[in-house]
């Protein structure tokens, strides 16, 4: 298993977890405590995010906004339309309690949209060390389980969410969800999906890379090679 270094990944879609007209008066940050403010999630790496709204514009909580960069690129013109900046990275415990609420249904719809990805990570998960698997760190998934979908997997790849759910008995965008939950949380010693927290860093967390893996496998650039350009 390739282990990956910390790099800081771009997000360039993103859903609303919470807007806050007035600001967050228990935000960690000074300047939000009093200012129009939104929570959000990205869509790629699950990064937690606060930033500020344009002036004038409707957000509404569950919306899929671009919080890329502004340009043209490829012949198409992005612009933040209904973000005007992205001002912190946060962390789970930041979310408000509306955001917390709304959390495991915008991954729901993260994860279903993004379908290929997450069935090609049943078709690639390895071994992390020679007595644990990285799909052992899916809730639920015992070494029963395991064999169950190594078994169906080596006799033909997953090719959708049902397929996995029929074959390996397994409801893959339930415990995927949880998972990144319980990453974003920051008490994990090993991450699958979410760059470690600042808290698991210094704790000596391990991001194993598998959708940066995934992304580049599919053919689709690499966000965090993007970033470094």
């Amino acid at each position: 298993m390739q282990r990956h270094k910390r790099r800081k990944p771009r997000e360039y879609y993103a859903y609303v977890l919470d807007y806050l007209p007035m600001g967050n008066p228990t935000d960690r940050h000074p300047h939000h405590r009093n200012r129009e403010l939104v929570q959000l999630v990205g869509e790629d790496y699950f990064m937690l995010l606060e930033g500020f709204p344009r002036r004038g514009v409707q957000i509404d909580i569950g919306e899929r906004v671009y919080v890329g960069p502004e340009g043209e690129f490829d012949g198409k013109i992005y612009r933040r339309d209904k973000i005007s900046r992205i001002d912190a990275e946060i962390e789970y415990e930041d979310l408000t309690t509306v955001a917390r609420d709304m959390l495991p249904q915008i991954l729901e719809t993260i994860v279903k949209k993004n379908e290929r990805v997450f069935v090609e990570f049943f078709n690639i998960a390895d071994a992390i060390t020679i007595r644990m698997h990285s799909l052992e760190l899916l809730p639920g998934v015992g070494k029963k389980t395991l064999m169950r979908i190594l078994e169906a997997r080596e006799q033909k790849p997953f090719e959708s969410f049902e397929d996995i759910q029929t074959r390996a008995k397994v409801d893959p965008v339930k415990v995927i969800v949880e998972r990144i939950i319980s990453e974003l949380q920051g008490n994990e010693r090993y991450y699958l999906f979410v760059h470690p927290p600042r808290q698991a860093q210094i704790a000596g967390a391990t991001y194993l890379g598998y959708l940066d893996r995934i992304y580049a496998k599919l053919g689709r650039p690499s966000l965090w090679e993007e970033n470094r350009k």
